[in-house]
């Protein structure tokens, strides 16, 4: 992760770019970031060269680097999922994000019902259980909650589904920190998260799966 200076540069370039303060097909030019962040030219090449890792920007000869259109980004990098939810357009983020959530863990909940290891079921009956004892504490929940969706999905035995624990983690900590979520819990989202941990360590693939379903399209249900 790009810290110090070029971190700084990269947190305000990322969101202005993804909430169009910086139009596709703008060009930022080096020496203007120089002078307007007042750093060096390596501290800004080596934030628009994470930028154009993100397929935010292209470096183009005789040009310069260009902003590029949301076609060509990297929706899947936690940091331009957190810019993005944090912009104006968050509503249609959390949504997009959620139908992929509906897509994926059900799934993923049940393939882990037939491959999880002991060691992970043993982590995921934890969880659940803390996850029922820290509901009057939201951040305690939001850290148990995150550990529980990021387990599951590599408890599935899929390398496709693991690598979208971050993804998942940042939807989660932006549904807590932008208020979408209750002061406390819902309980029926609790019992489920338990019923997906005794289903999938019981082996019930189908029970984990509806489960888990419940659980991401209450969350749906709320776009509806």
């Amino acid at each position: 992760m790009t810290s110090g200076l070029p971190g700084q540069v990269l947190d305000t370039l990322g969101p202005a770019i993804v909430t169009g303060e910086y139009p596709v097909g703008t060009v930022l030019r080096t020496e203007e970031l120089e002078t307007r962040f007042r750093v060096s030219r390596t501290v800004v090449r080596e934030a628009l060269r994470v930028l154009e890792a993100m397929h935010l920007v292209v470096g183009r000869r005789r040009v310069g680097i260009v902003v590029l259109p949301e076609a060509a980004w990297n929706l899947y990098d936690p940091r331009v999922i957190r810019w993005r939810l944090a912009g104006v357009d968050r509503e249609r983020q959390f949504r997009s994000l959620t139908e992929l959530r509906a897509a994926v863990e059900p799934a993923a909940a049940a393939l882990a019902a037939v491959r999880v290891s002991a060691e992970q079921a043993g982590r995921l009956t934890s969880l659940a259980v803390r996850l029922r004892s820290s509901t009057d504490d939201l951040d305690a929940f939001l850290d148990f909650d995150i550990e529980f969706h990021r387990l599951l999905l590599v408890a599935s035995g899929n390398e496709m589904f693991a690598h979208l624990g971050e993804v998942v983690g940042e939807v989660l900590t932006g549904r807590t920190r932008q208020g979408r979520m209750p002061m406390s819990p819902k309980p029926e989202a609790v019992r489920l998260h338990v019923e997906v941990a005794e289903a999938v360590v019981a082996g019930d693939a189908g029970r984990a799966e509806a489960a888990m379903r419940g659980i991401v399209c209450e969350v749906l249900a709320g776009f509806a």
